[in-house]
């Protein structure tokens, strides 16, 4: 299964790194790739949630869609999450949080599987470079919102 890691420094105080990525719903306004995304579950302590989301990949012409469960964890400063149902044969991952010289350090980290009958591998590898930049914008999206705050 493909894994695809990105990092990203934030100069902004961890609790509004934290607020802007806990903050699903206004994904859209500031996220080209995602077309939507709806909160269908919450949890009273907003610690799990269940979303629906619509991402665009531009270059394909093509809309992907999944339902996926959220896991955050105050104390470790982590997002789990995994896809419910979708487009994916399986996607899931984990968002960690650290402060480093007055900096909060932002991680992603995907696994994902994404198998279509007779898909070569130079179709497989542009889904994988997809991928990457996908985790890379979110990451530089997040960035971008908490630094302006």
């Amino acid at each position: 299964m493909p894994r695809i890691e990105e990092t990203v420094e934030i100069s902004a105080p961890l609790e509004t790194v934290w607020a802007v990525a806990q903050d699903v719903e206004s994904f859209p306004e500031f996220m080209p790739d995602v077309r939507s995304l709806k909160v269908v579950e919450r949890s009273p302590d907003g610690l799990r949630t269940v979303t629906e989301w619509e991402g665009v990949i531009k270059e394909f012409k093509r809309t992907v869609r999944w339902t996926e469960e959220d896991v955050w964890d105050p104390q470790a400063r982590t997002c789990a999450f995994r896809m419910l149902e979708g487009d994916f044969d399986s996607y899931g991952g984990l968002w960690t949080f650290s402060e480093q010289d007055g900096k909060v350090r932002f991680r992603c980290t995907v696994d994902y599987e994404y198998d279509v009958p007779l898909i070569g591998p130079l179709i497989k590898n542009i889904v994988a470079l997809k991928m990457k930049q996908n985790a890379a914008n979110i990451l530089q999206a997040i960035k971008e919102r908490a630094e302006s705050r």
